[in-house]
Formats: structure tokens, C-alpha cells, sequence
């Protein structure tokens, strides 16, 4: 009995020992296990914060784009705005020059219609006409003429009403070796485009 009493305790102690490296080996398992288990957490836990670092800054891209959008629409908005408005003035323009020029035409077509016939001086019951009336009537048929040719020039020129012209401007369109002059002396003011023109001698204009 006494023999065995040492190798029981050894058996003993070795079982213990065996025991207790057993427990440490499977700490050591769920030590491991529980190191990967952090690793996992910070890594995801870094994944988490750097997401969440990130959508802020998206959100404020997108922000900004769609700022740049509503920009861009709202000039583009403006510029259709002006553009329709710009077409309107030019309609508004072309349907006034049309009505200036066809004024004009049929003004032009007036005075070159024959004039309807007049008593003829000299004939019976029909005075004559003095020399001063005949030089007014001279003179203002010479009027018509000037008239007549800054008409014609206005409508072929495109010129609006106001523009100043010259008596070579007229040349072209009174057919006359030269231009008419009063042949009472006096003296001729042409005046710009849409005026009559005018002379200085009194009784020598055009009838308004």
C-alpha cells in the first residue's frame, strides 16, 4: 500500500496537470477566437465611421451639382425669355417698316397719277395768271418733285423717317438735267426724310 500511495499521487497529479493544460489550451482558443472577434469589430467598426465620414461629403457634391443645375436652368429660362422678346420687336419693326413703305409707295403712286386737268389760263372765263402765280405754282410743282424723289429715295435707301439726305441723294430720281431751283429767287430747304421740303419765298408750299 505504501508502494502505491506515490504512484497514485503521481497519477493524480498528472491527471491535474493534463486537466490544467487542457483548460489553458482551450483558453488560449477562446483568447484567439475572442482577438479576431476585436480585429472584426474595429475593422468593421473603421468601415462604419470612414461610410459615414464619406456621405456627408457626398450629399454636399450632390448639393452643390444640383445648385449648378438650377443655376444653369434659370439662365437658360432667361435667355429663351429674351430671345422671345427680341422676336417680337423684330416682328413689331418689320410690320412697321412694311406699313412705312407701303405708305410711301402709295404716296409715290399720288404724285406721279396725272394731275386731274385745270382751267387753263386764257381760255374764256378763265383769267390769266399773273407772273408772281405762275412762278408759285412753278415753284411748288418743283415741291412735288423734291417730295416725290425723297420718297422714292427713302423706300429704295431703307431710310427711316428723320434721315437727312442731300440734293445728290435726289439726282437719281427727279429725271432732271438739274436740280429744280424757285424760279421766283428763292431758296430751297430739302429737310430730313417723312418732312416736306420747303421754300423761303412766301406762298411757295406744298398744300398740307
Amino acid at each position: 500500500m505504501k508502494t502505491l500511495l506515490p504512484w497514485l499521487c503521481v497519477v493524480g497529479l498528472a491527471i491535474g496537470l493534463g486537466v490544467v493544460y487542457s483548460a489553458g489550451q482551450k483558453k488560449d482558443a477562446e483568447l484567439t477566437a475572442l482577438r479576431e472577434d476585436s480585429q472584426q469589430l474595429q475593422k468593421l467598426r473603421a468601415e462604419v465611421e470612414e461610410a459615414k465620414s464619406a456621405r456627408p461629403q457626398a450629399e454636399a457634391d450632390e448639393l452643390v451639382r444640383l445648385r449648378k443645375d438650377n443655376e444653369d436652368l434659370l439662365r437658360l429660362r432667361n435667355e429663351v425669355r429674351q430671345l422671345r422678346n427680341e422676336k417680337q420687336q423684330l416682328a413689331t419693326q418689320v410690320q412697321t417698316a412694311q406699313s412705312q413703305a407701303q405708305g410711301a409707295q402709295a404716296q409715290v403712286e399720288a404724285l406721279r397719277a396725272p394731275p386731274a386737268p385745270k382751267p387753263v389760263p386764257g381760255q374764256p372765263g378763265v383769267p390769266a395768271l399773273t407772273t408772281e402765280q405762275q412762278q408759285a405754282a412753278a415753284c411748288i410743282s418743283n415741291l412735288r418733285l423734291i417730295e416725290g424723289a425723297k420718297q422714292q429715295w427713302a423706300v429704295e435707301k431703307q431710310k427711316p423717317p428723320g434721315a437727312l439726305l442731300t440734293a445728290a441723294d435726289l439726282m437719281p430720281y427727279l429725271k432732271t438735267p438739274a436740280f429744280p431751283t424757285c424760279p421766283a429767287g428763292g431758296v430751297y430747304t430739302l429737310n430730313p426724310a417723312g418732312i416736306p421740303p420747303l421754300c423761303n419765298m412766301p406762298g411757295h408750299a406744298l398744300p398740307k
